[in-house]
């Protein structure tokens, strides 16, 4: 009975601590590896926009829009020009971030802050987390128009 029981148990443990070919785990490996790879930064952020047609010229209803949104949503914490007070001075954006990049950090906050290097190093340089501020696709398109119009206007001539 005694070796039954030790049959048993030694049986148990084997199944248990994988005693499986070691050829079939080895082949699991490479799947591993290539889930937990992490894509090259292409500076578009992280979230759902991958691609933004820009308009030339500056869409003036969109703009108009934007302000608005801007006015509404954003003043409290950003300026048009380089002074930070919350968050950094929206002077200059548009060359310094891809549209896609800033696009996604107003859709997509939460997830920026946590996965995008440039999003984590302006939490540091900040300290505040900015908010979601619920902005639509439409309306986060028409703040960025705003952008590039801010920089066209206040860029030297």
């Amino acid at each position: 009975m005694k070796k039954l029981l030790f049959v048993c148990i030694t049986a148990v443990w084997m199944t248990a601590c994988g005693g499986g070919d070691s050829a079939s785990s080895e082949s699991q490996k490479p799947d591993l590896i290539k889930k937990t790879e992490t894509p090259a930064d292409d500076g578009k952020g992280v979230g759902s926009v991958t691609h933004v047609e820009l308009n030339n010229p500056l869409d003036e209803a969109m703009v108009g829009r934007g302000k608005s949104i801007y006015e509404v949503k954003c003043a409290a914490c950003h300026k048009l020009n380089n002074q930070r007070v919350v968050g950094p001075g929206w002077a200059g954006i548009t060359s310094r971030r891809k549209p896609e990049w800033i696009m996604n950090m107003t859709l997509n906050v939460e997830e920026m802050l946590q996965k995008d290097a440039e999003a984590k190093a302006l939490l540091k340089e900040c300290l505040v987390q900015m908010p979601n501020q619920n902005l639509s696709m439409e309306d986060a398109r028409d703040v960025l128009e705003f952008m590039f119009a801010n920089d066209a206007e206040n860029s030297p001539k």
